[in-house]
């Protein structure tokens, strides 16, 4: 297949226009991609874009992984059997809601480093992400006779910053590897965006959700005689924790905008489907205030987090159609859904006796970010000894990221988070108590000046005007949750792990309830669903069928603030509720 800009896009010759929607690859499991982009297909579109998660790929430095659901050659290669072109975005930064935007954690422990940038540090790591990322996708290139027919150069960069020699940098490293398909930048629509954000030798599209024409002539401003493209149609939204309801937009405003879009340009729809940030890969935006985003990654998109057709789907499908005047291939049925009931919890451990089994202290002189004791996401436990006798002394955490339980002598005595100043009364009536500070990593920041900011604790911990010495601290990043033992009969503390058993026949989507909890994660045979939190609105984790076993379950459940009741449950159901 032979694909050029010119003044508009052609293929084999041929003008054509791109009608493309957004399916992430590592937001759902390989089992359903085929599904995924059938429905893609029945709903007119030609395209799928994808972004490529740097930080999944590369989760150790020099570590690359590229099998089960992060195997992208597998979805462009399916993608392109089933007569779709391919959109690559492989980043290095791709925001997308993720943790740190798709940039791997470790990269916080490279000496004199600066994101996003012209930095000697930064680029060395980019380099060798993209030595590997570029020779997969390569050989699908549509130059090769795959159907990957773009590739996107870093994301909104003109958001962020205006560094013109680092894009420049990545576009000639994309060059330089065998990337011989056209390059495009996205940006938002005000003039900084496009200035800040486009470079010369990449196709400028724009991102936005409405009112296409007059931000095509902004853009027109500083490209003319190319074709116009909206690489990201925002159909949706996504949620952050504590937003009072489920984030919608209508499904006919919706449509009735896609079609102005379609009698303008190009389009890429935002999202086709959403999937799920599965285990601790949410990202959080943080201007004045931290706000995470929540574990689903629904988006309002035109098919639901478990693949269902929508309204809005056969309103953009029915666009499409009156817009090209071609017949479309019959929709796929939406995949079976079963309520598997209530889960009883039959084994517990706390925190405390949990620690013992997962992890093995660090000694530390002073309370570190997690960052630099290897740790990338999840839990850290701080434990120091407070010398006493002390009356009602003040406690400062700072620079905490993001939310903390304080013990005092195994005494749950406060929850806080990065949002509100931390100043406790403490007391120590003997010689001495034991004080614990279990800091959760909600998720890095995606989007803005802040991404850096570190986990655990980045500041000192205070009692009275004393900075607080001599720490262990206890990496728990989750990944090794075999290693617990449950008990019946264990005298529970807030912060504990539960376990419950049931036995699935014939497996089918699922959707977890955790009613009886206040605020985790919940694992699956193993398989770290995501996070549950009472704040909302979200208040059930999605289970893909190809995650339970036909026959015996565990589902393991890690509450940090305590149940609701002494005997929790949890329960199957067969429809979503996300708020």
């Amino acid at each position: 297949m032979n694909f050029e800009v010119k003044d508009a896009f052609y293929k084999d010759g041929e003008p054509i226009q791109i009608l493309s929607g957004a399916v992430h690859y590592f937001r759902s499991v390989p089992e359903y991609w085929e599904d995924t982009l059938q429905k893609l297909k029945a709903a007119g579109f030609n395209t799928v874009e994808t972004y490529c998660p740097w930080n999944l790929h590369e989760k150790e430095k020099g570590t690359f992984d590229f099998s089960g659901m992060l195997d992208v050659e597998r979805f462009i290669r399916l993608a392109g059997e089933l007569g779709l072109m391919v959109i690559v975005r492989p980043g290095p930064y791709i925001c997308s809601e993720w943790e740190f935007g798709g940039l791997p954690w470790w990269l916080q422990n490279e000496p004199g480093i600066e994101i996003r940038c012209m930095n000697d540090a930064y680029l060395a790591c980019v380099d060798c992400y993209l030595d590997e990322i570029l020779a997969r996708v390569r050989p699908l290139l549509a130059t090769n006779g795959g159907p990957v027919i773009m590739l996107q150069v870093e994301n909104e960069y003109g958001y962020y910053a205006n560094d013109h020699d680092y894009l420049a940098y990545l576009r000639d490293g994309f060059v330089r590897r065998g990337i011989d398909v056209p390059l495009v930048t996205s940006d938002g629509v005000r003039d900084l965006n496009i200035q800040g954000g486009s470079v010369a030798g990449c196709l400028e599209t724009l991102n936005f959700g409405s009112d296409a024409a007059p931000k095509f002539e902004t853009l027109h401003k500083y490209q003319q005689g190319k074709p116009d493209m909206c690489m990201e149609f925002w159909n949706g939204w996504f949620d952050a924790w504590g937003d009072a309801k489920h984030g919608a937009r209508d499904p006919k405003d919706a449509a009735a905008e896609f079609e102005k879009m379609l009698k303008l340009g190009s389009v890429n729809v935002y999202m086709f489907h959403g999937g799920t940030n599965f285990g601790f890969m949410n990202g959080a935006n943080h201007d004045s205030t931290y706000r995470p985003t929540v574990s689903s990654y629904d988006y309002d998109a035109l098919l639901t987090e478990s693949g269902d057709v929508t309204e809005k789907y056969r309103l953009f499908r029915n666009a499409i159609a009156k817009h090209t005047g071609k017949a479309l291939p019959e929709i796929p049925a939406d995949r079976p859904k079963a309520a598997y009931g209530t889960v009883k919890m039959d084994g517990c451990v706390d925190i405390f006796n949990a620690m013992m089994l997962l992890t093995e202290p660090k000694v530390s002189r002073l309370a570190l970010p997690m960052e630099r004791y290897g740790q990338g996401y999840g839990y850290i436990c701080y434990q120091a000894r407070i010398a006493g006798p002390l009356e009602e002394e003040t406690l400062r955490i700072e620079g905490l990221g993001d939310r903390v339980q304080v013990y005092l002598d195994r005494k749950l005595i406060a929850i806080c988070s990065c949002n509100e100043d931390i100043e406790l009364k403490i007391s120590v009536p003997g010689r001495s108590a034991e004080l614990f500070l279990i800091v959760e990593n909600m998720g890095r920041a995606n989007f803005g000046r802040k991404m850096s900011r570190l986990k655990g604790i980045a500041g000192p911990v205070t009692v009275g005007e004393q900075i607080q010495t001599n720490w262990a601290v206890y990496p728990l990043p989750m990944d090794n949750i075999e290693n617990l033992t449950f008990y019946t009969n264990e005298a529970m503390q807030p912060t504990a792990f539960y376990r419950g058993r049931f036995n699935v026949t014939k497996r089918a989507d699922t959707f977890l309830r955790t009613d009886d909890f206040t605020k985790g994660c919940a694992f699956l045979n193993g398989f770290n669903l995501g996070r549950f939190w009472e704040a909302g609105p979200t208040k059930t984790l999605y289970i893909p069928a190809p995650l339970l076993r036909e026959g015996e379950n565990e589902l393991v459940i890690f509450e940090s603030d305590g149940a609701k009741t002494d005997t929790p449950c949890v329960q199957l159901t067969d429809a979503p509720d996300l708020g």
